[in-house]
């Protein structure tokens, strides 16, 4: 058996505890961010932040690290090791932040720990060595294992059809081969749960329909609508739970952080809802069920190319101490706060605008389907003189859940069909200040990275990671 994760000898990465995180953690000081270039012109590349007050280049990009390929399409990242390996002294140091390459299929390993403020390449793990041991490619999300393995989710093969598996990398990213011989009609992200022995996981769809564009007509039999639940130990399937026509796109998976709460989030992109999972009954062989927690109306428009719009949740994240569960709504352009002090009852607690489509400004016409606590349009917010482009999309809060970062790009080819002037005006970070006890949200219209204004042109930013572990990064056993 692990020792206990709050063990007095544990010096491992990362925190004890999630709560030890809340309340005692850094304040961070640096974000990395990739930065994709969406018509492959040149590398994608990490931006690195300063985002320390104290500092004299804060809230500016102080390093670029280009990758040594293009098209690459970097998208989502981890750790090599996080706080699931706190318990054990001898664990890897939290060294390579791990960035699978959404377009080209390798994955690459960028130490941040030899020199924080200018990142470099350490390892790549190739796409053909991928491909010649496992056949997977569109790989997506990565966490550490506590064994010290490496987990990738993977979507499809280098062909584009759907396959829902999990690559395995050693510390230097060579290729251990899958997690498990059984695998998914589809696959996105995946959190695992060793104290309830389960890993829960979900699908988006199949490569060779999402990399083209959203096609609704293509919804019933190209993308998912279904959570996996896992054997954790065993890496065996126990189970599928059918959302339904409620659940269509299931995306980002979120357990609560205390290992021991058998309650998680998903939420569904096309279908702007969020399912709360936990055990139907007692015992630890009591099957898994999901409930419809959050339903967002569809707002009723002329001047796009359905009568209506969905919100279309595209992220979701959950504060260190279990309070508060924050979405991202992108096309609608909200992020909303909701006490989940009872998982299966959240309440809302807070909302602010950051762009989208229904706004005061939209070439849209609305007919109808606002927040009922937002009767009218919102107004396009601007910040420090710059009007907001695109929708909010990654989310990320700092340890002590007082910051939110938010980024606006979602993937290159439906930012292209959705927002073509984030594309060609690039994305940008912003920072909402929010009460992490009483709950509330309010968006600092002072503060703002632009990536319209890139020193080689604009560029589209994704997901947001501090050097020390985040809320969606670090896992507690």
């Amino acid at each position: 058996m692990a020792p206990e994760a709050n063990s007095c000898c544990a010096k491992g990465p990362g925190y004890a505890t999630p709560l030890d995180a809340y309340k005692n953690g850094a304040r961070e000081k640096l974000l990395y961010v990739p930065c994709v270039v969406p018509d492959h012109s040149r590398p994608d590349y990490i931006a690195t932040i300063d985002v320390d007050p104290e500092s004299a280049t804060y809230q500016q990009v102080i390093h670029r690290l280009p990758m040594p390929h293009l098209g690459d399409e970097l998208h989502h990242s981890g750790w090599n090791s996080c706080s699931s390996c706190h318990a054990d002294p001898g664990a890897p140091k939290r060294k390579l932040l791990v960035l699978p390459a959404l377009g080209t299929g390798r994955v690459y390993g960028v130490d941040t720990l030899t020199d924080p403020r200018a990142p470099r390449i350490a390892a790549t793990a190739e796409p053909e060595d991928i491909q010649a041991a496992t056949g997977l490619s569109y790989l997506h999300t990565s966490h550490c294992a506590p064994d010290g393995s490496i987990m990738v989710s993977a979507m499809g093969d280098k062909e584009g059809e759907a396959r829902g598996s999990f690559l395995l990398l050693t510390q230097d990213l060579k290729v251990k081969g899958v997690w498990s011989s059984e695998e998914t009609p589809y696959g996105y992200d995946f959190w695992y749960q060793p104290r309830l022995n389960v890993m829960v996981s979900s699908g988006w769809g199949a490569p060779k329909a999402f990399s083209k564009g959203f096609n609704p007509a293509e919804v019933a039999e190209q993308y998912g609508q279904s959570l996996w639940v896992w054997d954790w130990a065993g890496r065996k399937i126990k189970q599928r739970i059918d959302l339904g026509d409620k659940g269509l796109l299931p995306l980002e998976v979120r357990f609560l952080h205390e290992p021991t709460a058998p309650h998680g989030f998903v939420g569904a992109a096309l279908s702007s809802s969020v399912f709360h999972f936990t055990p139907a009954g007692p015992g630890a062989d009591a099957p898994w069920a999901a409930h419809l927690v959050v339903e967002q109306p569809w707002t009723k428009v002329e001047g796009w190319v359905l009568p209506e719009l969905p919100p279309c949740i595209t992220d979701i994240l959950i504060s260190l101490n279990d309070k508060f569960l924050y979405v991202s709504n992108w096309l609608r352009g909200d992020i909303v706060q909701y006490d989940i002090s009872d998982p299966a009852k959240p309440k809302l607690a807070g909302r602010v605008w950051v762009g989208g489509l229904v706004h005061k400004d939209s070439p849209l016409k609305v007919l109808g389907g606002l927040p009922e606590d937002t009767p009218e349009q919102p107004v396009l917010p601007t910040v420090a003189g710059i009007t907001l482009r695109g929708g909010p999309q990654m989310l990320q809060l700092s340890l002590d859940g007082r910051r939110l970062y938010v980024t606006n790009s979602l993937y290159s080819p439906w930012d292209k069909q959705f927002y073509p002037s984030l594309v060609e005006g690039g994305s940008h970070l912003l920072k909402i200040d929010v009460d992490p006890e009483q709950g509330g949200m309010k968006l600092d219209t002072d503060w703002i990275i632009d990536f319209g204004k890139e020193p080689d042109g604009p560029v589209l930013a994704h997901e947001v990671r501090y050097p020390g572990g985040d809320c969606s990064s670090d896992i507690w056993i």
